[in-house]
């Protein structure tokens, strides 16, 4: 029984040695500043604000509309019947709906549109991050954005040669 605990243990030596020998090369980016930092990104934005600009404006506008017919409907509503109040209730009512979902509408537009924007850029920057990962023989590159579960990133930075590789 002492032989093969002591076989055992040689074992895990050996094997432990090796994997010792085989050392794997791990860097990290910061792939939020990357992504921030791309010229890309700024046009995207703008192009964002601006079609959120619009819906804004859109929603506003029919917001405007609702108010100055509810202003109307109660100013009026001594001179009106209980049926045509009750009817104009309803249109407000209906009027509010259409509101919401224009603006539900206008929220899953926005979201699919970042998406459509996004994808691209992201693309690139994950391309460039595993060109120069593997150019400089890293096994293993970390995301250390904030919150990614990277406690330590003392290695090699890949931020400035990715940087580099995209041309800024």
């Amino acid at each position: 029984m002492k032989q093969f605990k002591t076989l055992l243990f040689a074992t895990a030596l050996v094997f432990g040695m090796s994997f010792m020998n085989a050392q794997t090369k791990v860097a990290h980016i910061n792939t939020q500043a990357l992504v921030e930092a791309m010229p890309e990104m700024q046009s995207a934005k703008s192009e964002l604000e601006k079609v959120a600009k619009t819906y804004e404006t859109e929603i506003q506008s029919m917001a405007t509309e609702l108010q100055n017919k509810v202003k109307q409907y109660d100013a009026e509503a001594a001179t009106k019947t209980d049926e045509e109040n009750t009817k104009r209730m309803q249109e407000v009512a209906g009027m509010e709906q259409s509101i919401r979902q224009y603006q539900a509408q206008a929220q899953q537009d926005l979201a699919k549109k970042e998406a459509d924007l996004l994808e691209p850029i992201l693309k690139r920057a994950k391309d460039a991050v595993i060109k120069v990962a593997k150019a400089q023989g890293f096994d293993y590159v970390l995301d250390s954005t904030a919150g990614q579960g990277v406690i330590l990133a003392d290695g090699k930075d890949l931020l400035p040669d990715v940087k580099q590789e995209l041309g800024f």
